[in-house]
């Protein structure tokens, strides 16, 4: 499998596409047991734009109705962690939340896009954990608010470049128990059709990133927990909370 993205091994920074196989990263005639190496954020996004009530269970189980055009709002740059990274939960919030997703990440500048021209301007894709204060959000607060709170954004481990996203199971386990599951087939606007959606609104720039949305399960987090966001063909982004 080819990815990109950016880690430390042997204590050299590494940032490019690198092949990871059989417990093995290759990178540059350099080859480095997975678990020596530590992954980075993959990316850094000018912005993060996410999608809400993008399947359809989710929006059932939130008791919201499904939008008739994707439910946009906006992620603090400032919020993003990488793989085993920690998830810190704010004094103001008594409910944060995991969200299980398919993150895309641009490629390069695009606007006013179509559907059928949206996979040349997608770099590849990689886990997300869209954590959310969900009182705060449901108290009023806008969702961007609620959602960009430091180290709210885990993304990673690394962006896979090859990759269909038309049917990719999902799953998120809190625990080691797991606690959200559904496939990538069920998103109401799928990835084309946002980027499309999206890039007719605001300009996109390499290395933005878009959350696809999450589909039910999402439950609390609590200090001490592990949460791991596992997606078919990519990988698992663990994190942990403190």
């Amino acid at each position: 499998m080819i990815a990109y993205g950016r880690f430390i091994a042997r204590g050299e920074f590494f940032e490019d596409y690198f092949e990871i196989e059989g417990g093995k990263v290759r990178i540059d005639g350099l080859s480095f047991d997975v678990e020596e190496v530590r992954f980075l954020p993959p990316v850094t996004p000018e912005k993060i734009v996410g999608v809400g009530l993008n399947y359809r269970d989710h929006a059932e189980e939130l008791k919201m109705e499904i939008p008739s055009e994707p439910a946009l709002f906006m992620k603090s740059p400032s919020s993003v962690i990488g793989d085993r990274d920690y998830i810190v939960l704010p004094e103001k919030s008594e409910r944060v939340d995991y969200e299980g997703e398919l993150a895309v990440v641009i490629a390069e500048r695009c606007r006013d896009v179509s559907p059928e021209e949206a996979k040349e301007y997608i770099l590849g894709y990689t886990c997300f954990n869209d954590v959310t204060a969900r009182d705060l959000q449901q108290a009023g607060w806008q969702w961007g608010m609620a959602k960009s709170f430091d180290t709210f954004s885990p993304i990673g481990p690394y962006v896979v470049t090859d990759l269909d996203p038309s049917s990719l199971g999902i799953r998120t386990y809190l625990n080691g128990r797991k606690v959200q599951e559904s496939s990538t087939s069920n998103l109401v606007f799928d990835v084309y059709q946002l980027v499309s959606y999206i890039s007719s609104i605001m300009t996109l720039k390499e290395g933005d990133v878009i959350t696809t949305g999450t589909p039910a399960g999402v439950g609390k987090l609590n200090k001490g927990d592990e949460v791991v966001v596992e997606i078919d063909g990519i990988g698992k982004l663990t994190n942990y909370v403190r």
